[in-house]
């Protein structure tokens, strides 16, 4: 067998998940005297963006809209590393709840450095069979969340500006999009037209607000060990399945994400606005024209 054959057959045998291929990164002191916020912080992306950013430096606000016990564990855990942390309930959907939690976390911490809207939801359906409460769910969730709550953060970023010798910048922003704001998704068009609607918020805030010294960007996850996506790879035939669309072979980790967050929100990435990070695996590089489409 040739070594170009053997590469083939490798490449496209069935992938297995392989605990030992998951990276453990400590986190640097990076975000210290930043206090920072994340929407829907209680279990998956959020909970891991949130104990990553605690882990760095950052007191952490913790939001919710259901389970609140979760909320309570995210929040001990960032308190297990020396950090403070409030648990804050909202719909991010609702005006005047995200008004009230965003007073409520920079009445405790002082002000605010850093906001994660992560908060989303999917409600599938085929389009033809889709409802207008389903598209409009989704859409005032995933899209007017972001909006609502990064309109409040900029509001205290531009309010207290930069703060010499604790960032470079007066504020970050990180809106939580995905693959999906550049794949199609059939069955999906509520979500996939979200995510897209989020990359143009987010490059217009950053357009805006890059003179005022405020930082605007976008994570896009791709396939990532969450709850809300087990079937997709909790057994092996799924995971097999699933790895034809990762180039890498491995499911994403919720610490990924996290990860790139914590750079995002550092002065390591003072130059960087107006961006969508994708951490997906080579996702978005459409494996399937890997041999010619």
């Amino acid at each position: 067998m040739s070594d170009a054959k053997a590469a083939d057959d490798r490449s496209a045998a069935p992938a297995q998940f392989d605990p030992g291929r998951v990276p453990h990164v400590a986190y640097n002191q990076v975000l210290e005297g930043q206090p920072a916020i994340v929407t829907g912080a209680n279990s998956g992306i959020g909970e891991a963006v949130a104990l990553g950013l605690a882990q760095a430096g950052a007191d952490v606000a913790v939001n919710y809209v259901t389970h609140p016990e979760t909320a309570e564990e995210v929040a001990h855990k960032i308190e297990g590393f020396g950090r403070r942390a409030i648990v804050v309930k909202a719909d991010v959907s609702k005006e005047d709840e995200v008004e009230a939690m965003y007073a409520k976390a920079i009445a405790e911490f002082g002000t605010l450095h850093i906001s994660v809207s992560n908060a989303g939801l999917q409600q599938d359906s085929p389009l033809v069979s889709m409802t207008l409460a389903q598209w409009e769910k989704v859409i005032s969730v995933n899209l007017t969340g972001q909006f609502l709550c990064q309109r409040a953060a900029a509001r205290e970023f531009l309010r207290r500006g930069v703060v010499k010798g604790v960032s470079l910048a007066a504020g970050k922003m990180i809106c939580m999009s995905s693959v999906h704001q550049q794949i199609a998704w059939a069955g999906h068009v509520n979500y996939a037209s979200s995510k897209g609607g989020i990359m143009m918020l987010m490059q217009s805030m950053a357009q805006e607000l890059a003179p005022h010294f405020v930082r605007v960007n976008a994570i896009g996850p791709g396939a990532i060990r969450t709850p809300i996506n087990k079937p997709a790879w909790s057994t092996p035939e799924a995971y097999a399945d699933l790895m034809t669309l990762v180039p890498y072979k491995r499911i994403g980790e919720p610490d990924d994400i996290a990860q790139a967050a914590v750079w995002l929100a550092s002065d390591a990435a003072d130059y960087v606005t107006g961006t969508t990070m994708f951490v997906d695996g080579g996702m978005t590089l459409y494996p399937g024209f890997a041999t010619g489409g």
